[in-house]
């Protein structure tokens, strides 16, 4: 329910930014706070887990998540660009409850069993992720309806479906409530003994923990990079909101629909193959970038589905690396670090990326994103090949 307002703080951020200023330039802004209030919110919501209140923190992210979406429909209103940047950020906090879900059900299996528990969750998150690009078009047709700008339509979505999501949450966090409170068991567990900053500064110092904070990093830059101006790009050729909202939807099925896939292979074969598998995806989707003419042709929803499919490897099979290589009593923080480094690795690529096509161009652009996944694919296959040299048994 929740991923159905994720179209909100990425399409129609960069399309609002847009309007609001009257030059693509600030396209990423939005994008980079909302990305910026992401990596905050995890670590919010992961100190809530370390203290066994994983419940909670995911609930209060997501009525923060409302908040802003709220702040950024009477922003879209007033014509203020300043109050929407606002309400991207506060909207950020409810991503991170979106994906940090994961980890609750990782936390609710076995250790054989964690990466196709990864990939049913990004499986059902897909469900929402797919149908909110979609909403892109109707959504507006409500606004106009309430006297609001059309591209505040997907805030509306996603104000009502965070705001839901956070009292299921809340629900489900209680033991006394009837069948949802069954959740409660995972919801209100979390190991609330650590062995303090010492023992987590050990655990991020070694190499499978290393891995995956990069690969999350690195798969999250590409796919974000490519993504906030893929959009605009596709607007100024003639595209229509229509148009757009599916290419974006496409993408986003590449992200999430083969994730159950994705995770019964780590399960099988290790999650080391499965990242450098996303990162040779990745790649490629760069390099079709490149040579894309930014109309909504057959290359450019290849290119888009390739980079959904990078990152799809890349972020199950690292979550899938990462739960397995720390510590039950220093997990939630871990998983919180690592949620707050995609999201720092986006806020340093989403204002760049929206600011570079009008001085370079976008093919250059493409092929850029494509030398750097190239640099990173062989960084991380020289680290990937000790991580499983020193670790066999946890890892393949």
């Amino acid at each position: 329910m929740a991923s159905i307002g994720l179209a909100a703080g990425g399409t129609a951020g960069a399309l609002l930014a847009t309007e609001l200023a009257g030059t693509p330039s600030v396209a990423g802004l939005p994008v980079a706070l909302h990305l910026g209030g992401s990596a905050v919110g995890a670590l919010l919501v992961s100190h809530q887990a370390g203290l066994g209140h994983r419940g909670r923190g995911l609930a209060l992210g997501l009525l923060l998540g409302a908040v802003g979406a709220l702040t950024v429909v009477f922003a879209a209103r007033q014509g203020s660009l300043p109050v929407m940047l606002v309400g991207s950020t506060l909207l950020g906090t409810a991503n991170s409850s979106i994906f940090l879900v994961r980890y609750a059900a990782a936390q609710a299996v076995g250790e054989g069993s964690r990466g196709r528990a990864v990939g049913a969750v990004f499986l059902a998150t897909a469900f929402g992720a797919v149908v909110s690009p979609l909403l892109l078009g109707p959504s507006g047709s409500v606004a106009g309806a309430m006297d609001l700008p059309a591209l505040s339509g997907l805030y509306l979505v996603a104000l009502v479906t965070f705001g839901s999501s956070a009292l299921l949450l809340a629900a489900g966090s209680t033991p006394r409530t009837p069948l949802l409170g069954r959740a409660a068991r995972i919801l209100t567990s979390g190991a609330r003994h650590t062995r303090g900053a010492a023992g987590l500064l050990s655990a991020l110092r070694e190499p499978a923990t290393m891995v995956a904070l990069s690969a999350l990093a690195g798969t999250n830059f590409v796919m974000v990079g490519i993504m906030t101006i893929a959009p605009v790009h596709l607007d100024q050729h003639g595209a229509g909101h229509g148009t757009v909202g599916l290419l974006v939807a496409l993408h986003v099925v590449g992200m999430f629909a083969p994730a159950p896939l994705t995770g019964r292979v780590a399960d099988r074969h290790g999650p080391v193959p499965v990242v450098l598998v996303g990162a040779v995806v990745s790649l490629t989707a760069c390099v079709l970038g490149a040579l894309s003419d930014g109309h909504a042709t057959a290359l450019t929803t290849t290119y888009l589905v390739l980079a959904g499919l990078g990152w799809n490897c890349g972020v199950v099979g690292a979550s899938t690396l990462l739960t397995g290589a720390v510590p039950d009593g220093l997990r939630p923080h871990a998983e919180g670090i690592g949620e707050a480094t995609m999201g720092t690795a986006a806020v340093v690529v989403a204002p760049l990326v929206a600011a570079l096509p009008g001085a370079w161009g976008y093919h250059l652009l493409a092929l850029c994103a494509a030398a750097l996944t190239a640099l990173a694919l062989v960084q991380l296959r020289r680290v990937a090949a000790r991580v499983l040299h020193q670790t066999p048994r946890t890892l393949t």
